[in-house]
């Protein structure tokens, strides 16, 4: 009885450690909100403060920045939506493949191949931004999607991580399509994919976030306003000649929307990719 009792407090001490800490995280993101909701005179006023004050709370920020200004917001965030999408499906498709091939595959220079990954995982970004910036004005891409998306398509984390999936794998069941006369592809896209299914649902939160987050390349890729991203959006609301403080944290808090629905959907492959391909390989 009395192991009971002290297992059963244990687990409500930790039921209470991680509450505490939940509260501790999500404090900044319920400033944010509230803050969305006031000028920038009572932002200066009274402060972002946990006080909710119903009479200096309203929508024009969000109607403004909706609706306003040639609705700029709005191309932003299309652009961002859109890069993100397509970076992160493509980037899944290639890079899974090519962690595929290294985790199950035996071939020659393989563990050359997998060491020059770890390599360019090495690299900072800021190393790689003057050739790569000369890559796209070479091929002319430019204040283009392209731009933004082709220098990063395969991911060295994405490789590596698939990798370490695809090589706790069974092989039995490669066995079995193979003598069923399924060919290579067929094995990978019907019968290795399925069972990628936690590690593409982890890698998607991941990659989804680097790209929506990203700012310095596309910065320096991207030239007109029309095509920013909504990083680079928002922080051209900073400027000089005043900073827009109602209008950047009404849109910061728009912007969080995308990345927490993306992790509503794949949370439970996120936790179950992440734990195996933590211990695989």
């Amino acid at each position: 009885m009395r192991k009971k009792a002290k297992f059963n407090w244990s687990i409500w001490l930790i039921f209470l450690f991680f509450i505490i800490v939940s509260f501790v995280m999500l404090l900044p993101l319920y400033y944010l909100i509230l803050g969305s909701f006031r000028n920038s005179k009572d932002l200066f006023r009274f402060g972002m403060d946990l006080v909710i004050r119903p009479e200096l709370m309203s929508l024009d920020n969000y109607k403004y920045i909706l609706f306003g200004d040639g609705k700029i917001y709005l191309h932003w965030y299309k652009n961002s939506v859109l890069i993100t999408f397509l970076f992160t499906i493509s980037s899944l498709f290639f890079s899974a493949m090519v962690g595929y091939a290294l985790g199950v595959y035996n071939f020659k220079g393989k563990n050359f191949v997998f060491v020059l990954v770890l390599f360019v995982m090495m690299i900072p970004l800021e190393i790689l931004m003057l050739p790569l910036y000369r890559l796209t004005v070479r091929f002319k891409i430019i204040n283009t999607y392209s731009g933004v998306i082709l220098p990063f398509m395969v991911s060295p984390l994405a490789i590596f991580f698939f990798r370490q999936y695809a090589s706790g794998l069974g092989k039995d069941f490669m066995a079995a399509g193979r003598i069923d006369g399924c060919t290579e592809f067929g094995l990978y896209f019907k019968i290795m994919v399925p069972l990628m299914k936690p590690a593409f649902g982890a890698m998607t939160i991941l990659l989804a976030m680097q790209s929506w987050n990203s700012f310095v390349w596309p910065l320096i890729v991207l030239r007109t306003n029309q095509k920013f991203t909504l990083p680079i959006g928002l922080s051209s609301l900073m400027t000089p000649y005043g900073n827009n403080y109602d209008m950047l944290i009404a849109g910061a808090v728009l912007a969080i929307i995308p990345i927490v629905i993306v992790f509503l959907f794949n949370q439970r492959s996120f936790i179950a990719g992440l734990s195996a391909g933590g211990i695989k390989g």
